[in-house]
């Protein structure tokens, strides 16, 4: 058996004004996995598709100019035309959005609740009025659903990017309570003690219960407005010289627990 069999293949969509795809496929592959670009349009026309693959990535940037409201357009043709695939695919593999990538999962439906084409909440304009893009901290909530995080290390405040305009988490209190009591809130903003904040800029975009990510409810689809793909090397962090020898980058984490979970379901 080939070493590439055992790599899960991961498709980074692509569509136009999608720009983060590059680091995002680079995620994946320092992560052990063999990601390819797959252009939506393939998809929509037959001559790709997502049963092929094991962990389907939707990255950051401004898909389709995010003309009519941010990640509008893709989310509405991954109902549309990508719909009884991605019914399909879900039920087995992987799935992850990022910041743009998020926007476009909660307009599809399929966060908070894995309804697609039944949209339960939306990721509106950050209470400053203002694009932030800033290192954050975050907090990972203990026991949360997402199935591929569960052996994530870290001990205190996990430091990614943030760059959006529209990252505040909104939805209906039933829907705040009910993600809240079956553990799908993944990641929170917090201050330096790891506490919860709603303070600016610490929480970049006001998201209630300080919201940065959430998982679906079967915890195998994941969005997140930070970064985790500028937080993968060393070199993105800006104390460097003070990290241990033996760090392995948060955000290389994710893409490394996404990847190992794949690999025992394949």
């Amino acid at each position: 058996m080939s070493s590439e069999i055992l790599k899960p293949k991961v498709a980074v969509l692509k569509a136009p004004g999608i720009n983060c795809d590059v680091e995002t496929s680079y995620g994946f592959e320092l992560a052990g996995a063999a990601p390819e670009t797959i252009l939506v349009e393939d998809l929509k026309s037959g001559e790709r598709k997502l049963s092929d693959y094991q962990i389907v990535a939707l990255s950051g940037g401004f898909s389709y100019g995010d003309d009519l409201g941010s990640g509008k357009v893709l989310a509405l043709e991954l109902d549309t035309y990508l719909g009884n695939q991605i019914q399909r695919f879900i039920e087995s593999g992987l799935m992850i959005g990022i910041c743009n990538g998020f926007q476009i999962l909660v307009r599809s439906g399929l966060l908070p609740m894995g309804t697609l084409g039944e949209q339960k909440a939306t990721l509106d304009r950050n209470d400053s009025g203002k694009f932030i893009s800033r290192r954050i901290n975050l907090s990972i909530e203990r026991d949360n659903a997402c199935v591929f995080l569960q052996d994530l290390k870290t001990t205190g405040p996990v430091e990614f990017q943030v760059a959006h305009g529209e990252g505040k988490f909104v939805a209906d209190s039933s829907i705040l309570s009910q993600i809240e009591e079956s553990g799908q809130v993944v990641f929170r903003y917090v201050d330096r003690t790891n506490n919860p904040t709603q303070e600016y800029p610490l929480n970049p975009n006001g998201s209630p219960h300080a919201i940065a990510g959430i998982a679906d409810p079967s915890g195998r689809i994941l969005g997140l407005m930070p970064h985790p793909e500028r937080s993968i090397d060393r070199y993105q962090y800006p104390n460097e010289d003070m990290l241990p020898d033996d760090f392995v980058p948060e955000g290389l984490q994710i893409f490394q627990g996404m990847v190992q979970y794949a690999k025992e379901g394949v």
